[in-house]
């Protein structure tokens, strides 16, 4: 049986991590809204955005891939597109391996609610218990509030009309910046990438349909390996 003191303990243990949980929440929850809103006031129906967030879960993909759709690229390059911006991910699930759980359970939904955030709340914590709770605090709560948030965007965005009034169709691009800017302010190889792939996308831009220049963009990580051997070679 535990002591008082330790539930006590433990209690104030999850406390502090859903304090500390609760801006990311905030944030997300903003970003949800937004990304339900733009999608249906650009056309898609109320369940594409709604669905995606439950079955995808991943906002930069999620945004991505519909931005594509909207400026009239095809459900494979949409896709496509999603899923290499996605893959990151499979590394942050080797990070997180030991800490989600040996059940299947808890690493098939654990696998899905891997992304940016929690990974990086979980792995900040040094005990390895609380690190575990960290994950499935911080992952349940967000993976909850941003699904709120799309879903309250998009009933929104039957209202909206067209976004143009608003300048709403910039949060996919604002989204993705906001989303690159922090690497690229400290990573001199992938500020070199980034843009080698600027260049090649708008090169292509007038040639190919929609959502294949996000493609053809990938082909600045050649730089990326190039600048990252010669660091090394130093």
């Amino acid at each position: 049986m535990r002591s008082p003191h330790r539930t006590l303990r433990a209690d104030r243990a999850v406390t502090s991590l859903v304090r500390d949980s609760s801006l990311v929440w905030l944030a997300s929850g903003i970003v949800g809204v937004s990304f339900g809103a733009v999608s249906v006031a650009g056309g898609l129906p109320l369940w594409v955005p709604v669905v995606m967030s439950v079955v995808v879960y991943a906002g930069s993909a999620q945004f991505s891939a519909v931005g594509v759709l909207l400026a009239g690229g095809g459900p494979l390059a949409a896709a496509a597109t999603g899923l290499l911006l996605n893959t990151r991910t499979a590394a942050f699930s080797l990070a997180v391996a030991e800490t989600i759980g040996g059940g299947r359970l808890a690493r098939l939904v654990g696998a899905h609610l891997v992304t940016d955030e929690t990974v990086a709340f979980a792995l900040a914590q040094e005990d390895p218990g609380r690190r575990r709770a960290a994950f499935w605090i911080s992952g349940l709560g967000l993976f909850a509030v941003w699904n709120a948030g799309v879903l309250a965007g998009a009933f929104a965005g039957n209202a909206l009309g067209d976004t143009a009034r608003y300048g709403l169709d910039a949060a996919f691009p604002a989204v993705l910046v906001a989303l690159v800017l922090p690497t690229l302010r400290t990573d001199r190889a992938a500020r070199r990438s980034a843009l080698l792939g600027a260049a090649l996308a708008l090169a292509v831009t007038p040639a190919v349909p929609a959502g294949v220049p996000v493609l053809v963009a990938l082909c600045g990580l050649v730089l990326h390996r190039r600048v990252r051997e010669e660091v090394t070679a130093r």
